[in-house]
């Protein structure tokens, strides 16, 4: 699966991470996962690390109805969504800037781009520099 999901219920944090070729498909189950999860909470701050992109599936409709999943999911816990997109990369920054947009009009996500996992992880309230520091001991 091209992505993955950690609850750090310590930060209030998810961490998801995209790897390899994106295929929407990944993300609808994993997301799904996510609103299922014993450990998910309303307002929870999610951390998408997308440094590990190498592509992504072209499909404009599926994506749209994969941000309408996800803002059901967000919109129905009642609490505003900061999200933090990792893009150190051209392609990652391509790919969350679409993200970006495509949340637009939509009050319960507040969307956010950084170049850095220092800086990421500050966005968030976060102090520590790596995300391999914040995942350190997690399992």
């Amino acid at each position: 699966m091209s992505v993955s999901f950690q609850i750090l219920p310590e930060y209030g944090i998810v961490y998801v991470r995209y790897e390899g070729f994106v295929r929407l498909e990944d993300t609808f189950r994993a997301f799904g996962e996510y609103l299922e999860h014993p450990q998910a909470r309303a307002g929870q701050k999610h951390l998408v690390d997308l440094a590990r992109v190498t592509g992504v599936e072209s499909n404009f409709a599926k994506m749209m109805e994969l941000q309408a999943f996800k803002a059901d999911g967000f919109i129905q816990n009642g609490a505003e969504t900061l999200i933090v997109y990792y893009a150190p990369t051209k392609l990652s920054y391509e790919i969350s800037s679409f993200i970006l947009r495509s949340w637009e009009g939509i009050d319960a996500v507040v969307p956010l781009v950084q170049e850095s996992e220092a800086q990421a992880l500050a966005l968030l309230g976060l102090s520590q520099s790596s995300f391999a520091a914040l995942l350190e001991g997690t399992g």
